[in-house]
């Protein structure tokens, strides 16, 4: 399990560095990718955004990275092209570490599958 955890853990380093990259900026935490995430599905570029409207995205981003793993499904848009979602599989229940670990999960999933980001391979180590 550690080991897993530290795969985890580089991965997730190296994808802040990507985005850093990507964005101008690299984001102090998950809530910062999780607002980028909510932005990209959105679909409307950077602008400002009110507190609730980052509080929808990151919203949105949640359930569309839980939606990886089958937690939520896309109910569709709303007039405003805001997108919304519905839960259909239970979430377990996790203490606040287990939630960030299994959000940075999907997270990484996320950018792998749907934005075709491949995180470097460990040096010396072979992936598992």
């Amino acid at each position: 399990m550690f080991k897993r955890d530290l795969e985890l853990d580089r991965n997730w380093a190296r994808l802040l560095v990507h985005l850093e990259g990507t964005v101008g900026k690299k984001p102090a935490d998950l809530n910062g990718v999780l607002f980028i995430i909510g932005m990209h599905e959105l679909g409307r570029g950077p602008r400002h955004f009110s507190k609730e409207e980052k509080q929808d995205l990151m919203h949105i981003a949640i359930c569309k990275v839980l939606s990886l793993a089958g937690y939520y499904e896309l109910e569709g848009l709303d007039e405003q092209g805001w997108p919304h979602w519905k839960l259909v599989k239970k979430l377990p229940h996790f203490d606040l570490l287990e939630q960030e670990k299994l959000l940075k999960m999907h997270v990484l999933e996320y950018f792998e599958k749907e934005l075709g980001w491949v995180p470097e391979p460990t040096n010396g180590s072979a992936s598992s």
